[in-house]
Parts: structure tokens; C-alpha cells; sequence
């Protein structure tokens, strides 16, 4: 009962989640963190070492690290793994040449022993674009189903228009609630 309670407590609390969003360069994770805090699309640059946000959703606390997703930037995402309980990871769905290497840079993300216990939401942007990979594609070339050790959700969307983004939140609180 006490360990109910406390869980229960902790959706109502300003507790924060630390959250981590990665990606290639160019996959709108940047996008993604602004639409989620302003609710609007704001004109972006390439993020050069990460962008940090408090967001606050149906009165959950998250902390979300947007990280520079450019070759020369990602040996140094394992620096921000240290209590990171859900891992964002955008991927931009018209980018069929790279996928080989989101998939790389995924699995060696979930073999890190900082995010043991991180479930991971993967959102399959850009659909908007005609021929984008749709999210069951992409789940297949990722290989998705083998993922035995984390929670994870994979999220059509569009971050210009933010379809899909709160349905790829919603599961993210409910995995909260399973906790």
C-alpha cells in the first residue's frame, strides 16, 4: 500500500524526470523540445552541445536535454546519461540512408549502464513529407521488437504541427503510472 501511495504521490509533486532527446543532426529534435514548450515552431540552428527545458505536462515535471546530434557530438551523449529515465530518440523519417546509423547509435545507447532502467520513445518525424518511412517501417529497420530490457513506444508525428507529440507523451506518463 505504501509503495502505491508513494507513486501515486509522485504524479502529483513537482518531482522531475529527466528526459534525453537524441538523433541525428536534422531529425527536429529541437523542434520537438519548442513545440513541447511554447507550442509553436521556432526557427532553429543546429544545436551545438544541448539545449535544456523544464516541461511541464498535465502537471508532470519533465527535464528534457535536447543533444546536438551531429557525428562529432555524439561520443560525448553519454555524458548526459546519469539519471535519465526516458530516452527520446527522433528520427527523421524521409532520412532512409542514415537509418543504418540511428540504429547503431541506438543500441549503443541502451547497452550504456546509466540507462539500464530508461524506457525509450521513439518518434518517427517529418510524416508529413511525402515518402517519409512510416513508424512501422522504421520499427522494423531498427529491429525494434528485439528491445527486451527497456519499455519502448515508437510515435508517428510531425513536429511542424505537433500531431503525434502528446500521443508519444501520454505514453511516457503512463509508463510513470506502471512504476
Amino acid at each position: 500500500m505504501g509503495l502505491l501511495f508513494s507513486r501515486l504521490w509522485s504524479l502529483f509533486t513537482n518531482e522531475e524526470h529527466k528526459v534525453i532527446i537524441v538523433g541525428l543532426d536534422n531529425a527536429g529534435k529541437t523542434t520537438i523540445l519548442y513545440q513541447f514548450l511554447m507550442n509553436e515552431v521556432v526557427h532553429t540552428s543546429p544545436t551545438i552541445g544541448s539545449n535544456v527545458e523544464e516541461v511541464v505536462w498535465k502537471n508532470i515535471h519533465f527535464l528534457m536535454w535536447d543533444i546536438g546530434g551531429q557525428e562529432n557530438l555524439r561520443t560525448s551523449w553519454n555524458s548526459y546519461y546519469s539519471n535519465v529515465q526516458y530516452v527520446i530518440m527522433v528520427i527523421d523519417s524521409t532520412d532512409r540512408e542514415r537509418l543504418s546509423i540511428t540504429k547503431e547509435e541506438l543500441y549503443k545507447m541502451l547497452n550504456n549502464e546509466d540507462l539500464r532502467k530508461s524506457a525509450v520513445l521513439v518518434y518517427a518525424n517529418k510524416q508529413d513529407i511525402k515518402g517519409s518511412m512510416s513508424a512501422a517501417e522504421i520499427s522494423q529497420h531498427l529491429n525494434l521488437t528485439s528491445i527486451k530490457d527497456h519499455p519502448w513506444h515508437i510515435q508517428a508525428c510531425c513536429a511542424l504541427t505537433g500531431e503525434g507529440l502528446y500521443q508519444g507523451l501520454e505514453w511516457i506518463t503512463n509508463q510513470l503510472k506502471r512504476r
